[in-house]
């Protein structure tokens, strides 16, 4: 079945205590709809989100994105694709203008749901966000691309231009596996559990 991927590493995946609802709508949001991954879902789709950090891992790129006016990480929709690491790739490097990209890890990184406001084209609808760290594995320079305002690298003590707990969370993350400095150990041992 296409979904046995994501719902595999969904079932995998350690939630920290404010994910545990997250991850419990989000299964039942794959297992309730075959078509999951598709944009055509009025209600909401999967989506693949990338917390991309440069190669020595003290800096995260983020997005001003053009039509939200958020500060965001890199991502977007699967349009029909179940490989969900596969287009957190692909996402961050269209988005980045990056190509060398790999995955620190191939667990999920943080899951997230959040509300997309109706516009022109789509109804109000849910994204069922799976993210995953990433790194730049070469010395490219990042494009910008006409899906954002501005892309700028962020170490992880800068001051964000967002107070998105969604952002926050991410970046509390990233802190206790930079300072874990154990890259081979499972994210969730690295990260513990934030309370």
């Amino acid at each position: 079945m296409k979904r046995d991927q994501l719902l595999h590493l969904l079932h995998k995946y350690d939630a920290i205590q404010e994910e545990a609802t997250y991850k419990k709508r989000m299964l039942e949001f794959i297992n309730h709809n075959p078509e999951c991954f598709e944009r055509t879902l009025e209600i909401g789709h999967i989506t693949a989100s990338a917390w991309l950090l440069n190669n020595d891992y003290s800096q995260v790129l983020l997005m001003h994105h053009a039509k939200l006016n958020l500060w965001v990480q890199l991502g977007g929709h699967c349009d029909g694709e179940s490989d969900v690491l596969g287009v957190a790739i692909k996402e961050a490097q269209e988005e980045s203008g990056i190509m060398g990209i790999a995955p620190v890890s191939t667990e999920i990184f943080d899951i997230d749901i959040h509300l997309i406001p109706a516009n022109k084209k789509e109804q109000e609808h849910y994204h069922y966000d799976v993210r995953f760290l990433l790194s730049v594995t070469s010395n490219e320079s990042f494009v910008q691309n006409a899906e954002s305002k501005e892309l700028k690298w962020f170490g992880m003590n800068d001051e964000l231009p967002t107070e998105s707990r969604s952002i926050m969370r991410m970046i509390e993350k990233w802190k206790k596996i930079h300072f874990a400095k154990k890259p081979t150990r499972r994210l969730s041992e690295m990260i513990g559990v934030l309370r």
